[in-house]
């Protein structure tokens, strides 16, 4: 059972890893999570000289990240390259 844990934990661990090398990591984290109306270009900018911002996206896709700023893209962008603001026909689903 240790064994299953700890294994479950080291890749948890890996999985988040690449965060430390984020640029986003030295900055406020508000910067990516803009309230509404706010402009999200400081972190977008931010994003486009990050050396882990494909990670990151990635990350954001698979997880489903719904807020924020993650690999340069709003949730609404996330969800449009990834399917998942579409209807089963493949339509945008209207907002």
């Amino acid at each position: 059972m240790t064994t299953m844990l700890s294994t479950s934990c080291d890749t948890a661990f890996e999985e988040l890893s690449w965060r430390a090398d984020g640029l986003c990591a030295q900055t406020d984290p508000d910067a990516f999570f803009p309230s509404q109306g706010e402009s999200a270009r400081d972190a977008k900018r931010i994003c486009a000289g990050c050396g882990v911002r494909q990670r990151c996206l990635e990350y954001a896709i698979a997880k489903d990240e719904r807020f924020g700023i993650w690999g340069g893209l709003s949730g609404r962008e996330r969800r449009r390259i990834s399917g998942r603001g579409r209807s089963p026909g493949g339509a945008a689903i209207p907002r």
